[in-house]
């Protein structure tokens, strides 16, 4: 498609008229980086306002250098690496700032807001080096006719986009996908979503910066706007009108406004600015998807009115078995140590020196009342920035400070209260996300074969999941969705498994299904398992031990028998006011 696509810009020429070319070029390179903002805003679900300032690096690198060392081939190249790598290096500093961990969505947002605005403030520090705000101009360049420029550009925008779309059709764009959807499930799998993030930034910068590496080549004229604020937002809007998330939409969308806005500007210069930003509110407020989608949308439908849309099978991985990774384990030693664990909210003592351990096959519950801080100790055990003190061994080896999915890596595999899945995905795209980290997604192709781990295939096909493996995630059950969470931690392999309240809203059976699988688990393959959950009966049937918490301190140890038994249980269901509980604990 990319070589038609070339092919029909170098036949272009012999139709379109000079002017026409002229304009086009422009656009061309334009749409080159909307489509970067697609990338990051369509996809990774990054609002960024800073391509602009990319693009603006790339061209001035072409014209500072040209102005002021010369043109040859030697500072032609000098001129683009310096460009590629100056954006690449501001990309690497916002992404730094924008996407730490505990950082939320809207720091990108403003951070490459502000970017532009800085980038403008630069250039018009540099005086006449840099041209301050009437930019540069006069500096020799490329001698290449309109014609080649205008193949030059097209050629570069087809590339780019066909490359754009065989990585968002591939293993890698599901991911992107997935983490636009859920970010915090994909730490909990232990991808580093911060990371995945920061390289398409980067990536997105240093084409944005050979757009405006080529664009200060054929126009011989670098100025302020090429970085501004103004562009920055044209370049949100025109990938809203298209269709963010969409590749050819943006595209298309660019070309045409801007192709427009320059056969229209110089008539209605004030009005044209108006109705695009009308047209702009409009497509927001009733079309928040953009032109494309709808279009695409109106195509089917008239396909399948005239009988040509037959129906679509969806594609769906094969389920095979994983080979069991070797992990190296202290034999002798707890798979988890917990050493006085505290954790407050400014004065707010939530966890307060909780000390136990538990081993490898052993299925541990933690119970207590509501605001005992089993979930608290949850997201202690999960997550090393969470506590406020103490110590959290596996396997021997202390989780420190790590996010989420370094924790991951040493071991630990969370299961949330509430089905935490990824809802426009189906079963099995959930569950190849939850293998990132073990099978590495390919860049250029959609992996055909799902390959999970022993325990979490039984659990597929236990709870008749294998069934819908090209079912959307949610189109499932309550009950299914706890079972394609629990199948989504345990193909991380775990050593340590942390399930909150696996059982909530499920019925009896279902239940009893659950209880199985865990029994299982713990017995058969070995796993540490921590549960936190209220149903005591349920406890009672598949626990080893029971740890009881109480206003954040742990206040008893010990096996089924002697925690049901004890009078300090019952006095703190009791008081706590815990319906039905003082029956149970009573028992």
């Amino acid at each position: 498609m990319a070589a038609l696509a070339i092919a029909a810009f170098a036949g272009a020429t012999q139709i379109l008229d000079t002017y026409s070319m002229n304009v086009l070029v422009r656009s061309l390179l334009y749409a080159m980086v909307a489509l970067t903002v697609d990338i990051l805003w369509g996809y990774l679900g990054i609002l960024t306002f800073g391509q602009s300032t990319f693009f603006g690096i790339g061209a001035y690198a072409a014209g500072l250098v040209f102005m002021h060392v010369g043109f040859s081939p030697g500072t032609a190249v000098l001129a683009l690496a310096a460009g590629i790598a100056i954006a690449v290096l501001v990309a690497a500093v916002v992404a730094w700032l924008a996407f730490w961990h505990g950082a939320s969505e809207l720091y990108a947002s403003v951070i490459t807001l502000v970017l532009p605005i800085v980038a403008t403030q630069v250039i018009f520090s540099g005086g006449t080096w840099t041209g301050s705000s009437s930019g540069l101009s006069g500096f020799e360049t490329f001698d290449l006719s309109i014609e080649a420029w205008f193949v030059l550009a097209g050629s570069l925008l087809a590339v780019a986009t066909a490359a754009a779309w065989v990585v968002m059709a591939s293993d890698a764009g599901r991911l992107i996908v997935a983490i636009r959807e859920n970010e915090q499930r994909c730490k909990y799998l232990g991808i580093g979503t911060a990371r995945l993030k920061s390289i398409a930034f980067l990536v997105s910068a240093a084409l944005a910066a050979v757009a405006g590496y080529v664009f200060a080549g054929y126009a011989a004229v670098v100025a302020p706007e090429l970085v501004g604020f103004v562009f920055g937002t044209e370049l949100v809007i025109w990938v809203a009108l298209g269709g963010r998330g969409t590749l050819l939409g943006p595209v298309i969308g660019t070309v045409l406004v801007d192709y427009e806005s320059a056969q229209l500007s110089g008539d209605y210069p004030f009005v044209w600015k108006l109705i695009i930003g009308l047209v702009f509110v409009a497509v927001i407020v009733a079309l928040p998807r953009g032109f494309l989608p709808i279009l695409g949308d109106g195509l089917k439908r008239l396909g399948r009115w005239v009988g040509l849309g037959g129906k679509t099978t969806a594609r769906t991985a094969t389920l095979v078995t994983a080979a069991r990774r070797t992990v190296a384990t202290a034999s002798d030693g707890p798979a988890i140590r917990i050493r006085g664990v505290a954790k407050h909210f400014g004065s707010l003592p939530v966890l307060r020196g909780i000390d136990f351990e538990a081993r490898a096959g052993e299925l541990v519950s933690l119970v207590g009342p509501n605001g005992a801080g089993k979930t608290t100790l949850m997201r202690c055990i999960a997550d090393g920035s969470e506590r406020s003190g103490g110590t959290i061994e596996i396997g021997g080896v202390s989780i420190g400070r790590l996010p989420p999915e370094r924790c991951v890596a040493l071991g630990i595999g969370r299961k949330f209260q509430m089905a935490n899945v990824f809802d426009s995905l189906t079963v099995a795209e959930c569950l190849q996300i939850a293998r990132t980290r073990i099978d590495r997604p390919s860049l250029v192709r959609r992996s055909t074969e799902l390959a999970l781990p022993g325990p979490a295939a039984r659990v597929v096909a236990t709870t008749g999941l294998d069934q819908r493996l090209a079912t959307p995630a949610r189109l499932l059950s309550h009950g299914q969705k706890q079972a394609l969470e629990l199948a989504m931690v345990l193909a991380l392999e775990p050593k340590v498994l942390l399930l909150d309240e696996p059982t909530a809203g499920l019925s009896k059976a279902e239940r009893m299904l659950i209880g199985g699988i865990l029994t299982d688990l713990a017995t058969q393959e070995r796993l540490c398992i921590l549960l936190v959950e209220h149903d005591l009966d349920f406890v009672r049937e598949i626990s080893s031990r029971v740890v009881v918490l109480h206003q954040g301190r742990l206040v008893l140890d010990g096996t089924v028998e002697e925690v049901v038994g004890s009078e300090t249980v019952k006095q703190i269901y009791a008081g706590a006011g815990h319906h039905g509980a003082p029956a149970e604990a009573a028992r």
